[in-house]
């Protein structure tokens, strides 16, 4: 139905919401070159960033805290198998490190200049995310996320540390990421989001980090929100409030879109 300036093509699916099938430009190359070859748009160019630092610095003024949002996921392991596919990005992970390499590498430096203008231009929080995970654990194993994706993240993150130190850095991933929590926070990661409560218990997931990281989300849109009476959406969100947000750490949402239902 339309292609996006990555060159990625999206189907839209039957229901018309939120619901796409990617089509994958780089599905089909056999070597390295030919990925650091395509072309990809310069997200640096100075028309992106005309008027954000003047329109950032306003905002402080009116006593508002300033975030980037990631768009379509420009990070890491998502573009790479934007642009790959996710089969063929997952299966060069674990069969042709040359290509993965390539994919991500890419990726990360794209990523690292991102974060250095964002904190250039003085956003106080700084999105960084890839879905890592399904519902049901990791999507790679730990030790595959370790390997490619952990290092990236932390030349990532440092990159607008280096800038301003005081930069807050929050990590987006859906499902069940408690396997790599502590290397998240390892790393740098401020906040948790979305803390997703199908797969996650964010009471004890706050009993257990929360002293090292702030959580974002825990208001469930698989469950609550679509399927909840008002009543009990007043009352899932007054025990998150009072449990997850006990002591502070907490920015109270719904851990996705709202969907059709």
């Amino acid at each position: 139905d339309y292609y996006n300036e990555w060159g990625v093509g999206f189907r839209i699916g039957s229901s018309g919401y939120h619901f796409r099938q990617f089509v994958s430009p780089m599905q089909s190359f056999e070597t390295p070159k030919q990925v650091w070859e395509f072309p990809l748009p310069d997200i640096l160019e100075d028309y992106r960033w005309e008027g954000v630092k003047e329109r950032i610095e306003q905002l402080k003024k009116e006593d508002k805290i300033t975030m980037n949002t990631s768009g379509c996921h420009i990070d890491i392991f998502e573009p790479a198998w934007y642009l790959r596919g996710m089969e063929n990005l997952l299966a060069d992970m674990l069969t042709d490190e040359e290509m993965a390499e390539a994919y991500l590498e890419r990726m990360c430096q794209i990523k690292c200049q991102i974060a250095k203008r964002c904190a250039e231009v003085g956003f106080d929080v700084i999105v960084f995310g890839d879905d890592v995970a399904t519902q049901r654990g990791m999507m790679m194993s730990k030790e595959l996320w370790r390997k490619w994706l952990k290092p990236r993240l932390f030349r990532a993150i440092q990159s607008a540390r280096e800038v301003n130190p005081k930069t807050l850095c929050y990590y987006h991933s859906d499902g069940d990421v408690r396997d790599i929590i502590e290397d998240l926070i390892e790393i740098g990661v401020d906040i948790l989001n979305p803390v997703q409560p199908e797969c996650m218990d964010p009471i004890a997931v706050k009993e257990q980090y929360g002293l090292q990281v702030s959580f974002w989300g825990t208001i469930g849109t698989q469950t609550t929100m679509p399927f909840g009476t008002p009543e009990e959406v007043r009352n899932k969100t007054l025990e998150m409030k009072e449990k997850v947000g006990k002591g502070g750490g907490l920015v109270l949402a719904p851990t996705h879109l709202l969907e059709p239902e």
